[in-house]
């Protein structure tokens, strides 16, 4: 048995365009199909679907409609958008990703382009993250794909203890596929006072991490900003990595600032996670709390592994329950490093604790 898709868009050759390239793929049965939202939650309170591509604009029930429908019903279905309107630092992608969609992709605008490879590529390669088609801890070349680094059934993560530190703190978060949605519960439950500066890598593509950044800081009662070239880290304030640049914390004389790299991808990546916590290594901060969020692969891992031989590290891994997909978070859990691994909802407070407030 395959997996299984519902296709919902308001115009057939759309559907039949979606349909067409979804059949390709051995990978997932024949899949159904909705011309609106209404018509689309009859089939998903029937039957279960292991994901849904869905359209923006539709009569009766649009997409942002039936995703907050979802949330308010507290389901659980992984929704990728597939519209004219969901692309990059649009104001519907960001409340779709911050109302549960786990990915997106732009329709292009003009049909030859749907019958492209690159296209078809790309359109089944977010299917495979969001149905789970793919697999959830794609291994990287850097990364330890050995069979002790991989979890097995009823296997127990080992937490390493916790050792107070004194001195300056820095807070370090690793996101991926889900990390919108996980920002936005995540950075507003953060104290205007937190006593450390807040880096973040959310792998997102260029023209997206502003947009997000902006509805970030519009719901946060700290500074939530992207990243600028030559940035100075401040306490209470949150800097997210700009899409198709690598972030690199350094020195600069006795302040912390943050710069940018084009080195080529890293774990097929840009933003890289691994790049950011390698550079934190060279600054001045006495501990780093290093948090890893929902994600598909293993970054930050190899990071994390590099940074602890420099710096005292806190490690807080986001537990399966609460992962939109738990590859990231379980690669760094099966280290053997993270002091803690906690449910979404908790991950805030961890954090506060251990970097305290600013009085």
């Amino acid at each position: 048995m395959g997996k299984k898709i519902l296709v919902v868009d308001d115009s057939a050759l759309m559907r039949k365009v979606a349909c067409d390239i979804i059949k390709t793929d051995g990978r997932y049965d024949e899949p159904d199909r909705c011309h609106d939202g209404e018509e689309a939650w009859t089939f998903v309170t029937k039957n279960k679907y292991d994901a849904i591509v869905l359209d923006v604009n539709m009569p009766k029930l649009d997409g942002l409609s039936f995703l907050r429908r979802l949330k308010n019903e507290n389901r659980n279905e992984h929704v990728m958008m597939f519209s004219t309107t969901t692309g990059e630092g649009t104001k519907q992608t960001i409340e779709a990703l911050e109302l549960g969609a786990m990915e997106f992709i732009k329709k292009p605008d003009n049909l030859a382009a749907f019958s492209t490879d690159d296209f078809a590529k790309q359109f089944l390669d977010l299917l495979a993250v969001v149905s789970g088609a793919g697999s959830a801890l794609a291994p990287s070349k850097a990364a330890d794909t050995s069979a002790a680094s991989r979890p097995g059934a009823g296997s127990k993560i080992v937490l390493r203890p916790s050792v107070r530190v004194n001195g300056e703190k820095l807070v370090a978060i690793a996101s991926s596929t889900g990390g919108p949605k996980a920002l936005h519960t995540l950075i507003p439950m953060l104290p205007a006072k937190l006593n450390a500066p807040v880096v973040i890598v959310q792998h997102m593509p260029m023209g997206f991490t502003k947009s997000l950044s902006e509805r970030l800081n519009e719901l946060s009662s700290l500074s939530v900003k992207e990243a600028e070239e030559g940035d100075m880290l401040e306490k209470g304030h949150v800097y997210i990595a700009p899409g198709d640049k690598h972030l690199k914390v350094a020195k600069s004389g006795s302040r912390t600032r943050i710069y940018f790299s084009n080195e080529p991808k890293r774990e097929g990546v840009r933003p890289c996670a691994n790049y950011m916590y390698e550079t934190i290594a060279d600054t001045a901060y006495s501990e780093v709390c290093c948090v890893v969020l929902t994600g598909m692969g293993s970054d930050g891992t190899v990071g994390i592994k590099e940074l602890i031989r420099s710096k005292s590290l806190h490690i807080i891994a986001q537990d399966e329950a609460t992962c939109a997909v738990y590859g990231m978070p379980r690669a760094i859990a099966n280290s053997g490093l993270v002091n803690e691994v906690l449910p979404l909802e908790k991950i805030a407070g961890a954090i506060t604790k251990e970097v305290g407030t600013l009085s």
